[in-house]
């Protein structure tokens, strides 16, 4: 009896030491299948992040990432088929250019499997729904202080102003049309000259002998390098053409720096799928420097951010990869780079400028995004105007946004003169009613906003400050651009029946 209960305990003994065994070669054995092996969000993770911020699936609703932005995606992974061709509305030179650059590969580079599981990841993810209307806390359907009126310059049905500049040295306003032309205006808004351009005028730059005229080449997306730096005469023809084949510009600023006394262009080559940020050594086209290469360089701005009396560049970059970054100068036009602020490309930067808005002796980023000619042309209510506050290290937070869809531009000015900035803000990527917003400066932070109906007669690409009537009051200029006759339409029938090419709020201050 004594060894039968021995050989039984035995035998439960060795039934353990088997099951264990068991258990470990089951669990060991499923640890290798799931090696490798990644989830939904893993996959679209790691293949939306080469190319920008990973976007969350709830800042676009589920049709616009089925029907907009994931056939675009599934290109540029080399998914396509004979009815799917991503060089259809191109012609033959653009199509060379796209294909060089290899956006849209030949051959696929991700599996079906992880396809898959991208799509699914976005349908199961993203919201049903686009996003429900914001509402935008308004305090008035009128905008004090602001006497408003449109203005034409010429016969012309559908407007389409690119440029909007002031020159402070001559207290004249110069107005870039899409038809190729440039206008210079006097206080009174009567044209003094006209020049024709060889494309869209989109910036201007003044010094005291000369005007040099920045144009695009193509308002709409290319990668064609026919932009230009023109200098004019006062007599309305160009003289000389300072830079050529630059990659659809935006922005151009003189600043000296180098440090060698002589003044250098900056250039932002928006591009499309390439460009960059560029400077030319004393202003020649032939000593050109890449400060960053990336598409979307749409707008800088010069100043010694550090204090160490060398000039630094602070730069937006709004496609794709939307970010603002300051690029310290180390002398000797060589730059380190930090990124300080960084945003999912849907966000649509637009615009910034550097103001401090809390007077605190530190400059603050004030920045709209609302751009939405894009893959996904829905209302969105993360477009607005956004405050970034500065912690005198060159670490900005945000402490302040308004909503406002498709947010093309903002300024900060003191237009009631109590000392503190107060802000406006123009839309163009969007049909909403809004078209333009003031925001005045109420303190900490607080600001009531005013619009007028008046606003409803235009798409406000650009907008101006200045004090045309040199009362000692800042005014405002906007510009309207309609791309096609379809935008023009749709105001139509909202019952708009004058279209201004400019529309001028005249502050009534003083």
């Amino acid at each position: 009896m004594f060894f039968l209960e021995i050989s039984i305990m035995i035998l439960n003994q060795a039934r353990l030491k088997f099951l264990f065994f068991g258990l470990f070669l089951i669990t060991t054995f499923s640890g290798f299948l799931n090696v490798g092996i990644e989830t939904d969000r893993e996959v679209a993770t790691k293949y939306c992040s080469g190319c920008h911020l990973f976007p969350e699936p709830q800042l676009l609703d589920k049709k616009t990432w089925r029907d907009g932005v994931l056939p675009n995606m599934a290109w540029r992974l080399g998914i396509r088929n004979k009815k799917d061709e991503p060089f259809e509305d191109m012609d033959g030179g653009e199509k060379n250019l796209v294909k060089a650059l290899n956006i849209y590969p030949e051959i696929r580079i991700i599996s079906d499997s992880d396809w898959k599981k991208i799509l699914r990841f976005y349908e199961t993810e993203a919201p049903e729904v686009n996003f429900p209307k914001v509402n935008i806390p308004l305090a008035s359907e009128k905008i004090p202080f602001f006497e408003i009126y449109g203005i034409n310059l010429k016969d012309q049905k559908m407007p389409q102003i690119s440029m909007v500049k002031n020159d402070i040295l001559t207290d004249k306003l110069f107005v870039g049309d899409a038809q190729n032309e440039l206008f210079e205006l006097t206080s009174t808004f009567e044209i003094q000259n006209v020049w024709k351009t060889d494309s869209p005028p989109v910036d201007i730059v003044f010094s005291e002998i000369s005007k040099s005229v920045l144009t695009i080449g193509s308002i709409s997306p290319s990668e064609k390098k026919k932009g230009r730096l023109t200098t004019l005469d006062t007599m309305g023809a160009s003289i000389q053409k300072n830079l050529r084949l630059l990659q659809r510009p935006t922005h151009v600023v003189s600043a000296d720096i180098n440090q060698d006394g002589v003044q250098d262009w900056i250039v932002s080559e928006f591009g499309n799928h390439s460009g960059g940020l560029v400077w030319f050594d004393g202003q020649d086209g032939r000593k050109k420097h890449v400060i960053k290469s990336q598409a979307g360089a749409r707008k800088v701005e010069v100043v010694d951010l550090n204090n160490d009396a060398k000039l630094d560049v602070v730069a937006m970059f709004a496609q794709a990869q939307e970010e603002i970054v300051v690029f310290y100068n180390e002398g000797k036009g060589n730059f380190s780079e930090k990124i300080v602020l960084k945003f999912p490309p849907v966000y649509g930067l637009s615009y910034f400028e550097l103001a401090d808005i809390n007077a605190d002796g530190a400059l603050d980023i004030v920045m709209s995004n609302g751009d939405n000619w894009d893959l996904s042309n829905v209302n969105k209510n993360y477009h607005g105007v956004r405050v970034f506050l500065n912690d005198k290290k060159d670490n900005f937070s945000e402490e302040f946004f308004f909503p406002l869809f498709g947010a093309s531009k903002v300024l900060s000015l003191d237009f009631d003169q109590d000392g503190d900035l107060d802000l406006a803000a123009i839309s163009f990527y969007s049909d909403y009613e809004h078209g333009f917003v003031l925001l005045e400066n109420l303190g900490d932070f607080k600001f009531k906003a005013y619009t007028s109906p008046e606003f409803g007669s235009g798409k406000w690409l650009t907008m101006e400050k200045l004090d045309f009537d040199e009362d000692g009051d800042l005014d405002l200029v906007l510009g309207s651009y309609m791309h096609n006759a379809a935008e023009m339409a749709n105001l139509m029938l909202k019952g708009v029946e004058t279209f201004p090419q400019l529309l001028v709020l005249k502050n009534k201050l003083k």
